[in-house]
């Protein structure tokens, strides 16, 4: 058995949420839309990974208010 050094913090959908800024119903309503941020399903617990945060929070970056570049 190998056994992995790193730690992997998950968090639940309140915590995710507090980390978002963001409250617990608008992470909810996005799993079920199917947009935001990646989540793990772990038996009928719903757990976002820091790192999947942290990715969701670059890959909003904009340059711009358009919807498109000039």
């Amino acid at each position: 058995m190998t056994t992995n050094t790193t730690s992997i913090k998950l968090l639940n959908t309140t915590e995710a949420a507090n980390q978002l800024g963001l409250k617990k119903n608008t992470l909810e309503i996005w799993r079920w839309r199917g947009c935001g941020p990646a989540y793990k399903k772990i038996g009928n617990s719903v757990r976002y990974s820091e790192s999947d945060l942290l990715d969701y929070i670059e890959s909003q970056t904009r340059n711009s208010t358009s919807g498109h570049a000039i």
